[in-house]
């Protein structure tokens, strides 16, 4: 048996066991890797006043926010809901950034009250939080660098043409626009893209940062954003964190010196945080051969992992139920009524029909963007937590999907 052939086992707790405990399909997360991934931050920059916000729609379960709070880092949140989420897994509101797109004002104004922080990312939002509140409520600015990075363009967000943040080049009218309404900024916020492997793309959007931050002499923290590339299969680069972390925190330590303060350094992990704690184990409907491909229709599919259609995303797959069987091609698909194809082309362990096949790297943006397209019922969610895998959400049923309409007599 190879390497990668061996059963997967999380703290000693094998997943097909979790699949015959909890049936198929469903969500796997290692609590254990969270954890080592917030501590790998940590260290890598641990010359400055670090603040992780964790980026909540990456995986939003409470019981993942409470590893995060447990941890003692915060949250970066993108809508009322996902605040009230993570104070309902325990975080205070100071410990929460918002940063909405295009949302309507109430919205905001519910953030306000509820005491997080909130980032601006428009000149009319400028606007409008400034003609509301004045001086009476600080706030942070997203600022679009102009900095074309990530690894798809749908995950590339700091470009001149991307709807995100307030582009560099209306920095004086950023300027004007909290003179006019006397705004208290207390942080400057980017975030290029995602699957960043240069630690130059982080100081080149430092270098933004660092410039913009001499125009406003009350802030707390600049917020360099996440984007971390992780590994998804065997040979992939990832991004070197200790490298980045060593030339980051460099420049922003020089930078602190010029600015004659001290200020904290704040990161929005979310894919560098959970995706390689999750696996998504699901089973084999049928294996059904053609002249030229044999494919394996799964009890999933685009409505519970939707990342390989929407970014042609690669997620290495394995036979937990027949490891050691010869490899064979395969394509593996969805039982969705679409071309919903999860893994093309793939040596597997030989398969059949009620084989548990397991999708890694997982966690981030797998339930999270997960549906009930086709009327299909979402998974479960397990987290394997000090040796003991534990439900942490339970598989939808039937009344789940037609629990909010309204039946008329018809």
């Amino acid at each position: 048996m190879s390497a990668s052939q061996h059963p997967i086992q999380l703290q000693g707790v094998n997943l097909e066991t979790i699949a015959q405990e909890f049936g198929s399909p469903v969500y796997v997360y290692d609590g254990d890797k969270i954890v080592s991934q917030i501590k790998s931050l940590q260290s890598a920059f641990a010359t400055v006043p670090l603040k992780i916000k964790y980026a909540t729609k990456a995986l939003s379960n409470i019981n993942i926010l409470k590893l995060v709070k447990k941890a003692g880092e915060g949250v970066d949140a993108v809508s009322i809901e996902e605040i009230m989420i993570c104070m309902k897994a325990g975080f205070t509101a100071g410990e929460i950034m918002y940063t909405p797109s295009g949302v309507n004002f109430r919205e905001v104004e519910e953030a306000v009250a509820l005491g997080v922080i909130v980032n601006l990312d428009s000149i009319p939002l400028m606007e409008e939080f400034g003609a509301m509140y004045g001086n009476t409520v600080a706030a942070c600015i997203r600022i679009n660098p102009h900095i074309m990075a990530g690894g798809n363009a749908k995950i590339s967000v700091g470009h001149i043409q991307s709807k995100f943040g307030i582009s560099i080049q209306q920095l004086p009218e950023i300027i004007e626009v909290v003179k006019n309404f006397d705004i208290k900024i207390k942080g400057l916020h980017i975030h290029t893209g995602s699957d960043i492997l240069d630690a130059e793309i982080f100081l080149r959007g430092g270098n933004v940062l660092f410039e913009a931050a001499m125009n406003f002499p009350d802030l707390a923290f600049l917020d360099f954003g996440g984007g971390f590339k992780v590994a998804y299969k065997s040979g992939d680069p990832a991004t070197d964190i200790a490298e980045v972390g060593a030339k980051v925190s460099a420049a922003f330590n020089e930078f602190c010196e010029k600015y004659g303060r001290k200020l904290e350094l704040w990161l929005e992990p979310g894919k560098f945080l959970v995706s390689e704690s999750g696996y998504l184990i699901v089973e084999a409907n049928v294996v059904k051969k053609t002249p030229q491909i044999t494919f394996v229709g799964v009890d999933s599919g685009l409505n519970h992992l939707i990342r390989p259609m929407m970014y042609d995303a690669f997620h290495d797959v394995y036979n937990l139920s027949n490891p050691e069987g010869d490899q064979k091609p395969y394509n593996v698909v969805g039982y969705i009524c679409e071309t919903d194809t999860l893994a093309k082309d793939r040596m597997l362990a030989s398969v059949t029909k009620g084989d548990f096949l397991v999708f890694k790297n997982a966690g981030a943006y797998g339930f999270s963007m997960s549906s009930n397209y086709n009327s299909r019922l979402r998974p479960a969610e397990v987290l394997v937590w000090e040796g003991k895998a534990q439900l942490i959400r339970e598989r939808e049923i039937f009344e789940d999907l037609i629990r909010h309409q309204v039946i008329l007599d018809i």
